[in-house]
């Protein structure tokens, strides 16, 4: 029988704060490292590429990304200031030469103007959102006609996942439920890889706005 996580831990990492959040964040940081890297290699990223990285959390990733693109940009967002700190104090260097920049936003109201990014990713977040067409729409608004997004996630498939986590505070979309979202939302699918999904395990899925 899977064990539910505690509430509080399953709060946290929706919105951290204080000493627990700063503590799953440096748990979160060593954990999602491997999903990370996955996806920001599915990102097919090139040298000017100006990236948006979304519920970017302890911000391990944007410096990744950055390495990535060393003519470009990295904007990183998420809802809790304290991640947003965290992940500023993490890539001091590099905000300070404005190759990289974060902050404080939910991807339901991403503060950009249209078509600024090249590529968006979002890993382990989507189980936050209310529903997914709104954020997705609002993802596409701030892509350029094109960019590619990124997203790894665990659907309702996963029965480990479901059992273990409030259902109030983690929703895990079906896959047919994300790929009609992302269609709505004005997104065609480029690749689905379900090679992590034994047992009903993550999926990266890759979408291209239209």
């Amino acid at each position: 029988m899977t064990a539910r996580r505690p509430r509080a831990i399953a709060e946290q990492a929706r919105h951290a704060r204080g000493l627990l959040g700063r503590i799953i964040a440096f748990i979160m940081a060593r954990e999602t490292w491997a999903a990370n890297r996955r996806t920001i290699d599915a990102l097919a990223i090139t040298d000017r590429d100006q990236i948006l990285d979304i519920g970017c959390g302890h911000g391990r990733s944007l410096g990744a990304l950055a390495a990535r693109a060393p003519n470009g940009k990295v904007v990183g967002v998420d809802p809790s200031e304290l991640m947003v700190k965290i992940a500023a104090r993490r890539n001091r260097r590099l905000a300070k030469v404005s190759r990289v920049a974060v902050r404080v936003a939910g991807a339901d109201d991403l503060p950009f103007p249209d078509g600024g990014f090249d590529r968006a990713l979002c890993v382990h977040v989507v189980y936050f959102w209310r529903q997914l067409e709104g954020p997705l729409r609002e993802v596409a608004r701030v892509l350029k006609p094109g960019g590619r997004l990124a997203l790894y996630f665990r659907t309702s498939a996963d029965a480990a996942a479901v059992a273990a986590f409030p259902a109030d505070v983690y929703r895990f979309p079906s896959l047919e439920e994300m790929l009609a979202a992302l269609e709505a939302a004005g997104f065609g699918i480029e690749s689905l890889d379900t090679s992590g999904a034994g047992d009903a395990g993550p999926v990266l899925l890759v979408a291209l706005r239209r």
